[in-house]
């Protein structure tokens, strides 16, 4: 695997709900910050939902790679059409882009990208009840294309011209195909319909429309009641057909509503910058990789370069960092711990050296001969610290949780509390979601697991999350309430180890990546 080309000056941008990682002047990498923080604000006054300020650790990092070379080269694939991509991990979630392009008018498609992404991340966040997937796809490209002016204020909804060609798809699945949840995703792939593109006119239409004023919401509130997508819609929307002609005429309208924001609607709050120093900007193309995510073999291609760098810049943390994820990517556990103990030593406020430390620590623990529970013990005193410095992290409350469990011992109430309150904190984890499922259906709270299941079956992406969470509530549809269920024994049976480790952060995993269609 190798490291995207290295650039000249690096700057660190960090904001109320974004730490953006960016070669580019710090003119324009304040901007790009602002920018997204506005975005934060406006969303949240169109939608009426207030997603807190997260704990730092749980704020989106953003690497601006470079050109869409570089970018197909993280995400390993060589499809033309990625712009970026989007990793959402409790504790560690990344997007990746290509160029900042803070440009007037219509946003740059790389742009268009991050903010369809991270209107995805703040939907999720801010209600755990499933959309249909083409009201979450909608909304995203609804989103999406925001226009951001020079005094501050924020254009959204504008009509999607990234989508045009889809548009004017004559075979363009239907609204009725739309809104059926049984639609085969797989052959919408197949014929190329649109389904982005009509999603968003759709949405757009409804929310618009003054004669279907309320509607959209209407038709949200009987799906979270529990009616199906499809029936929800016929009893809100009445005629599918009429509705049908009425988005179809829409469409050929030469001028379309937006919402157009004044800055004062929003408080986008302070942004710092830092220079990065030399040696941490020289790691950073390496550091990209490892937190895209990898499997073992690629982190021991990393590692020879990355130890390079350290030993050039043995008292830089940001470099000691990257080496300890590094080395405990490449499964060394020892050499792991000392780069994470020196960074600590060096610069104790920075979180990835704990983190690293107590994965290293936990993965020793599970293979310790004599006396595991002074190992998990030792396991938990980095997170532990991590907590004391960051109360609302997610991994020190999911390693309480696991410090119990790996052992094969009950864990105790506030662990299981423990637990349920880091998928709270991270509510776009799927995997996260998965381990609280299955320690509620293993309490016999069918109806609860249920209920933490079903966003994950309803992902707009889908992914081996969202199918192992559809088969599981297929199976716990069958069970009283009470019925204990081991689904953690059925998951084993159903997914295979490696790349898809819902625990560790660092690991490679497709699952829930979502590069541009």
């Amino acid at each position: 695997m190798c490291a995207p080309a290295a650039h000249a000056a690096w700057y660190e941008a960090s904001s109320d709900h974004f730490v953006i990682y960016a070669d580019d002047s710090e003119k324009d990498v304040r901007q790009f910050a602002e920018n997204l923080e506005r975005y934060h604000g406006a969303l949240g006054y169109l939608t009426g939902r207030d997603v807190g300020k997260p704990s730092p650790s749980n704020r989106v990092t953003i690497f601006v790679v470079g050109s869409g070379r570089e970018i197909r080269k993280l995400a390993g694939q060589q499809n033309s059409t990625i712009a970026g991509f989007y990793v959402p991990r409790a504790g560690a979630s990344r997007a990746f882009v290509q160029d900042i392009r803070n440009q007037n008018g219509y946003p740059h498609f790389s742009t268009v990208v991050l903010l369809h992404e991270y209107a995805h991340h703040f939907l999720i966040s801010s209600s755990r009840y499933a959309m249909p997937r083409w009201m979450s796809e909608g909304a995203a490209e609804f989103f999406a294309a925001t226009t951001f002016d020079k005094d501050g204020s924020v254009m959204i909804g504008r009509p999607a011209q990234h989508r045009a060609y889809e548009l004017a798809n004559p075979n363009a699945v239907s609204v009725r195909e739309l809104l059926d949840p049984d639609y085969e995703r797989d052959d919408r792939g197949r014929r190329g319909d649109g389904f982005y593109a009509r999603s968003w006119l759709l949405y757009h239409y409804l929310t618009f429309s003054n004669e279907r004023k309320g509607q959209l919401n209407a038709y949200w509130q009987t799906i979270t009641s529990g009616d199906p997508s499809l029936a929800a819609a016929e009893a809100v929307f009445g005629d599918l057909d009429q509705l049908e002609k009425e988005v179809s005429a829409y469409l050929r309208k030469r001028r379309m509503f937006t919402f157009n924001l004044p800055p004062e609607r929003y408080d986008i709050g302070p942004i710092t910058l830092r220079k990065l120093p030399k040696g941490e900007a020289e790691v950073i193309d390496l550091r990209m990789i490892s937190q895209r995510g990898v499997t073992r073999e690629q982190a021991q291609e990393l590692l020879p370069e990355i130890r390079k760098i350290a030993a050039e810049f043995p008292a830089d943390p940001g470099v000691l960092s990257a080496l300890a994820e590094a080395e405990y990517d490449a499964g060394n556990d020892d050499a792991a711990i000392t780069a994470a103990e020196a960074a600590i030593a060096i610069d104790p406020s920075r979180t990835n050296p704990y983190v690293q430390k107590g994965y290293a620590l936990f993965r020793k623990a599970s293979d310790a001969k004599e006396d595991s529970n002074a190992a998990y013990a030792a396991a938990m005193e980095p997170f532990s610290a991590l907590n004391r410095r960051e109360n609302d992290h997610p991994l020190p409350l999911i390693y309480y949780y696991r410090s119990y469990a790996e052992r094969g011992l009950k864990p105790p109430e506030n662990a299981k509390k423990a637990l349920e309150r880091a998928a709270m904190l991270a509510p776009f984890d799927h995997r996260l979601w998965l381990q609280v499922a299955a320690m509620q259906a293993e309490e016999g709270k069918v109806e609860l697991a249920k209920f933490s299941l079903k966003p994950l079956a309803a992902s707009p992406h889908g992914g081996p999350s969202a199918d192992l969470a559809a088969r599981f509530i297929a199976v716990l549809d069958q069970l009283p309430e009470g019925t204990a269920f081991d689904l953690r024994s059925r998951a084993a049976g159903e997914t295979s180890s490696g790349t898809d480790n819902p625990d560790t952060g660092n690991e490679a995993s497709p699952d829930g990546d979502d590069a541009a269609q």
